[in-house]
């Protein structure tokens, strides 16, 4: 018998499959998301905390340390303990604290926060002469901003946004841990807790092809912008 037959003997196709299949649903929209949500918010911090440093366009010292502050205050929180943290956060807005709707907010403060800083660095490395000619032509810093800085550094965001992704994805695992659903609550409920090593197998395999998707994906589109 093959390699690939005897671990097909392991998995049971009848339970294995749906159950791995609704939970990589669950890890999905957790991701998903929760990624939509701290793009806003992160490319937002770091675009402002790129133009209020100082001598680039909307040098602001006081909104630079403010913006700084909380971001380097969010960004050293390991994961669990801010998804506990939040924990009577998620229940007010929310009505519950399990599941993976519960689990978004989180999710979405600690990608933002890490897009922010990654954001800021990508605009930081752009060729200080795109600004200049863009000044020279008389456009606003706004216009600048966004039209010819952020342009620029698209491909490099990019890589940068697909890090991120694939970050959220192992963070889903650690909040499917603590009731937050998911492939990490299928692999802790069926794989740990009642030795199913198959399906424990299956996940993993699951989750290295999910990864490897979006890494060969956001590869490709940051090739086309760069």
């Amino acid at each position: 018998m093959s390699a690939t037959d005897a671990v097909a003997s392991l998995i049971d196709l009848d339970s294995d499959v749906p159950r791995v299949a609704t939970a990589l649903g669950e890890t999905l929209y957790m991701v998903t998301v929760s990624f939509f949500f701290a793009s806003i918010l992160g490319l937002l911090l770091g675009i402002f905390l790129f133009a209020t440093r100082r001598g680039q366009l909307l040098q602001n010292r006081v909104a630079h340390f403010v913006l700084n502050l909380v971001v380097n205050t969010l960004r050293p929180i390991p994961f669990i303990i801010l998804l506990i943290a939040l924990t009577p956060v998620t229940r007010a807005l929310i009505g519950t604290s399990i599941g993976p709707s519960a689990a978004i907010l989180p999710l979405t403060i600690a990608a933002g926060v890490g897009i922010a800083r990654v954001a800021e660095s990508n605009l930081v490395g752009v060729d200080p002469s795109v600004v200049e000619a863009a000044t020279a032509v008389g456009a606003r810093p706004l216009h600048i901003l966004f039209g010819f800085v952020v342009r620029e550094a698209f491909g490099p965001l990019i890589l940068s946004l697909t890090f991120i992704f694939v970050a959220l994805i192992d963070a889903t695992a650690v909040a499917g841990a603590v009731g937050g659903g998911g492939l990490g609550n299928l692999a802790l409920t069926y794989g740990y807790q009642r030795f199913d090593y198959a399906i424990m197998l299956l996940i993993v395999v699951v989750l290295i092809a999910l990864v490897q998707l979006v890494q060969v994906l956001g590869n490709r589109l940051a090739r086309r912008f760069l």
